[in-house]
């Protein structure tokens, strides 16, 4: 039997995106200019609102005293089942969990991989044969059954051989010589007879990022990315030439990949600054002149007076890539906090990371650290919470909604408990 539409929308959930993108991008700039004033005045305009902005303790307070202990031990009840669900979830990290919450009252949840990733392994400046290694194979380990590669193509030749080698080897079901944003497109939509990808991923150049961060809402993105970062943090004992050597490392990368150096010792800070042009002008070309804009415009070398110094401005900067080439380096593994991937000691370096030890290389990057962390199979996979519940349940959970959804205003969601009460023989 095929499927039949006994009823069809006139309208999407997407029917008014254009319009509300505009107001909401006009709003966003104007806001960055008249900061707090500007949230005042809007609060006047649309809520009508003239007073506080920040709730004070006092007012807090006197709320707490104006509540009628009913409402408070409704929501009492709302928070209990949540707070322990959310406990759960943290100790079942990555793994399906049935919970009882309350008598009658099961939840869980179940992982899920996407049915269709579009991974873009980038092959303009340089053949990005490693990205193809992290994105496919990390989408076929998380159980991704179809996956699309996408890498742009060179005249009479097509996408880069070892690229096509290396897509296929970790898996990729359809590879396609496109690159740019008609890539992104290809796959988000689902062109030349493939099924649109339910999320994107790979690094690429400005419109590749652009075009993914447009999309995101109608796929899943990785992440949005900007050109690469790399920040070191030394002390007295790092060997300057190594520090000198990796910060280029990076800087190859684009005319606009930051490279920052965060230390405690003056004599480390100047002879890095020496020797960083000096090892980019033994560069090949290319590379060298990527390294040279890259160093006079984005490059930093910022002196502190301590360790706690440097961990402060480095959760500030939030960099891609962290080396720490420092002493006790556990303390500082325990003391950063942002950052998309972390090296510690100088036996490691960015470029192992970048091309084959093993973790990720597709990272956050313009303080995107501070609150994400890169690709992992995680990202692929979709953490889908249940519940289920006895009849006996709703004498309690049933009224405790409807009364919820009643201070709230919501009367449908309220009769939806009342009909289910009324049916299994309980007062209201």
């Amino acid at each position: 039997m095929s499927i039949q539409y006994l009823k069809k929308a006139k309208k999407t959930s997407s029917s008014d995106e254009t319009k509300t993108k505009e107001i909401v991008q006009n709003l966003l700039t104007e806001l960055e200019k008249t900061k707090e004033e500007g949230c005042i005045e809007l609060t006047k305009k649309f809520d009508k609102y003239e007073g506080e902005i920040i709730v004070s303790k006092e007012k807090i307070e006197e709320v707490k005293k104006n509540i009628d202990q009913k409402t408070k031990d409704d929501i009492q009840f709302s928070y209990d089942r949540v707070r322990k669900f959310a406990e759960a979830q943290l100790k079942n990290y990555g793994q399906n969990f049935e919970v009882e919450l309350s008598k009658g009252l099961f939840a869980g949840q179940t992982l899920v991989p996407v049915n269709t990733a579009g991974c873009y392994v980038p092959a303009g400046r340089y053949a990005h044969i490693a990205s193809a290694v992290m994105s496919i194979t990390t989408a076929k380990v998380a159980g991704v059954k179809n996956i699309i590669c996408c890498s742009s193509p060179k005249p009479k030749v097509g996408a880069h051989p070892k690229i096509i080698y290396t897509a296929d080897l970790c898996g990729a079901d359809v590879i396609l010589n496109l690159g740019g944003v008609q890539a992104i497109a290809a796959m988000a939509f689902g062109f030349f007879k493939n099924a649109p990808a339910d999320i994107l991923v790979g690094p690429g150049n400005q419109f590749v990022a652009e075009a993914k961060r447009i999309l995101f809402g109608k796929v899943g993105i990785d992440l949005f990315a900007g050109p690469t970062e790399i920040a070191i943090i030394a002390d007295k004992n790092a060997d300057p030439e190594i520090v000198a050597y990796d910060l280029v490392g990076q800087a190859e990368h684009g005319y606009n990949s930051p490279a920052w150096l965060f230390t405690t010792d003056k004599n480390l800070a100047d002879t890095v600054m020496k020797r960083v042009p000096e090892l980019i002008q033994d560069l090949p070309e290319f590379p060298r002149s990527n390294a040279e804009a890259a160093w006079r415009d984005y490059g930093e070398v910022v002196l502190c007076d301590n360790n706690e110094e440097m961990v402060k401005i480095s959760d500030q900067y939030a960099p891609e890539h962290l080396e720490v080439q420092t002493q006790n380096l556990d303390w500082w593994l325990k003391k950063l906090k942002n950052y998309g991937s972390l090296f510690l000691g100088e036996e490691t370096t960015v470029a192992y990371g970048d091309k084959c030890s093993g973790t990720n290389h597709i990272l956050p990057t313009k303080g995107a650290g501070r609150y994400t962390g890169g690709l992992f199979v995680g990202k692929f996979i979709k953490t889908l919470s249940f519940q289920r519940m006895t009849k006996e349940s709703t004498e309690l959970v049933g009224a405790a909604a409807a009364r919820l959804s009643r201070y709230e205003g919501m009367e449908a969601h309220a009769r939806t408990g009342d009909v289910r009460l009324k049916k299994y023989g309980y007062s209201k």
